[in-house]
């Protein structure tokens, strides 16, 4: 397989769909950066780093006064989150984690002798502000034979968690392999296999799969044929043109392309060393 990066896709696609999130107020993680934050593990989804670092900032109540959560709770918690029960098979795994998500998870704790049970809150979903929003491309995951590796384009964290998959297609497909909304769409399905990566979809409350101009979502396990064609509803259309035509900053211009320059010219020299 060629290591020459696949242009069409690149500038129709998915660097309109980077270029946006970054626009929303989503921080940019470079493929390295993203990996080193899950310990330097493909195996792993969550970026443990950056959850504790969001766990250490939660607080709870017991009598009546603020505590910090203990290193041995966080370390409790991360543990939950990072090994989802797949037991009964991958929805059921997404099922319990977005229980999870929604609700927060119980811990003990001791404060001066006495027992606390709080519920901490993965997600706080009264100030949106208090999360870190991250997201990366060409996410690296091995497969649970631990053959290969799968490379979703884009996978968006809240507080480190992947919450969102999204595959970027070229708008003007490939011969023989039909619409390429439904390759994104095929590709996605794949991966939830139980032999691909599924560790990956049972954190996910949304999967899409767009071409630039098109796009089609779902959730974990959703058919291809219930994925809907995608229809802004909380954004007037001023705004989403505003938003789409809004310049990136130079900081984040730098970020997201400090790694991918490397790549294009790793694929270049490759192409002119080729026979």
């Amino acid at each position: 397989m060629s290591s020459a990066p696949r242009f069409q896709e690149e500038y129709s696609a998915k660097l309109p769909a980077l270029a946006l999130l970054s626009t929303l107020g989503w921080h940019f993680l470079p493929p390295s950066e993203a990996l080193a934050l899950r310990g330097g593990d493909q195996g792993a989804v969550v970026l443990g780093s950056l959850l504790r670092e969001e766990l250490q900032k939660r607080r709870f109540v017991f009598e009546g006064r603020a505590h910090a959560l203990s290193d041995q709770a966080i370390n409790r918690l991360i543990s939950i989150v990072s090994q989802p029960d797949f037991v009964s098979g991958l929805r059921d795994a997404n099922e319990k984690m977005t229980t999870h998500l929604l609700y927060g998870i119980a811990v003990t704790e001791f404060i001066d002798g006495r027992k606390a049970t709080p519920t901490i809150e993965l997600i706080d979903w009264h100030n949106p502000d208090q999360n870190s929003f991250t997201f990366t491309e060409e996410f690296s995951v091995t497969r649970t034979d631990q053959t290969q590796t799968r490379r979703p384009d884009i996978v968006c964290f809240v507080n480190g968690i992947p919450l969102a998959v999204i595959e970027a297609k070229r708008p003007d497909g490939q011969p023989g392999k039909g619409p390429t909304v439904e390759a994104g769409i095929s590709q996605t399905l794949r991966n939830q296999r139980k032999d691909e990566i599924p560790q990956l979809f049972a954190y996910s409350q949304l999967l899409l799969s767009i071409t630039g101009y098109e796009g089609r979502y779902g959730t974990c396990g959703t058919p291809l044929k219930f994925w809907a064609s995608w229809t802004e509803e909380d954004i007037p259309e001023r705004e989403m043109e505003r938003l789409k035509n809004t310049p990136l900053s130079t900081a984040q211009k730098d970020i997201l392309f400090r790694e991918r320059k490397k790549l294009i010219v790793h694929g270049l020299i490759l192409g002119l060393l080729a026979p």
